[in-house]
């Protein structure tokens, strides 16, 4: 849903924000928190630091206990009741069917999109020895990890970054796979030690990109929150999880949609996969940037077309 224009004349004298109390989600809550108190120095605005379910199970994978919606439910509840009036969220966690009565307020301009090879002994996956263990916790990763590089061994990895990180320095494993953009937020940009092109690691959709989310009808927070939205940005995540939401793609399905603004237009990559890596089909297409769902729809349908729905029946059966 695009975000909602107000005629509310004055801002309001206190906005709260809900966060996860993760250092990633705490940076991105605290980077609009500060946005925020730039643009309305009159405006008191504090953080409700909340953990989710999803926070509490790290010992099963996201796929297995419900996906990445444990990650929003709490906050949304926050929202609801009113003890919070907006929510900061990864986009990428974010389901593609937001709760009725809720909207994404805006969608704030995208970091680095890209997945990032972390390794304490290797330069990148192509000089990873044979059984190497490879950690992530994203099917999407795992099935294109195993396509490429089938004598690697993937195993699950949960928990914040920091967790992950500490999990690789202790010798769980030989290179973890994290999103780019994380990193680079919480300043740890030379745990990086390669970038992994789209072309060989499309991303996730949303990817990058932080979501606001609030209840539908605070027309009077939507407004405060429009100099924060990124109209590419938007665009872009708005194409990818119309792909995702046609697809009724989750972290349970093996999936990756990518949009990026090329001269006005709006070029996409789609994928779905089997998790071994074994079935694959890949789509793609421009369009009109002005009708993001669109194109979104039109992957979503290319992909059906080359044998997507039986990837996604044999997922569900």
């Amino acid at each position: 849903m695009r975000p909602v224009a107000s005629t509310s004349p004055t801002p309001l004298a206190r906005l709260v924000i809900a966060s996860r109390e993760s250092a990633l989600a705490m940076w991105q809550a605290e980077h609009i928190r500060d946005r925020l108190r730039a643009l309305y120095p009159q405006t008191e605005v504090s953080i409700l630091g909340m953990t989710t379910q999803g926070d509490q199970i790290l010992d099963v994978s996201l796929s297995k206990i419900g996906g990445k919606g444990l990650f929003v439910k709490e906050l949304e509840t926050a929202l609801g009741d009113g003890r919070a009036d907006f929510a900061v969220h990864s986009l990428k966690d974010v389901p593609m069917v937001l709760p009725e009565g809720f909207v994404l307020a805006a969608i704030g301009e995208r970091e680095d999109p890209h997945d990032a090879f972390v390794s304490n002994l290797h330069e990148n996956l192509a000089a990873l020895p044979a059984g190497s263990v490879v950690g992530t916790s994203s099917l999407r990763r795992e099935s294109q990890l195993r396509a490429r590089f089938p004598h690697l061994k993937i195993e699950p990895l949960r928990g914040n970054v920091q967790t992950r990180l500490r999990k690789l320095d202790e010798g769980q494993y030989a290179a973890i796979i994290l999103a780019a953009a994380g990193l680079k937020r919480l300043g740890l940009i030379a745990r990086i030690r390669a970038i992994i092109s789209s072309e060989d690691s499309l991303p996730a959709v949303g990817q990058g990109a932080l979501g606001i989310e609030c209840r539908a009808d605070r027309a009077d927070v939507i407004r405060m929150l429009q100099p924060l939205h990124h109209p590419d940005t938007a665009a872009c995540v708005l194409a990818e999880r119309a792909m995702s939401r046609a697809l009724n793609g989750s972290c349970q399905v093996p999936l990756g949609g990518f949009a990026e603004v090329n001269d006005g237009q709006l070029r996409m990559r789609g994928f779905v996969a089997s998790p071994d890596g074994q079935h694959m089909v890949r789509a793609e297409s421009t369009g009109d940037i002005a009708n993001p769902e669109a194109l979104g729809k039109r992957i979503a349908d290319a992909l059906r077309a080359q044998g997507a729905g039986e990837i996604l029946a044999a997922l569900n059966g």
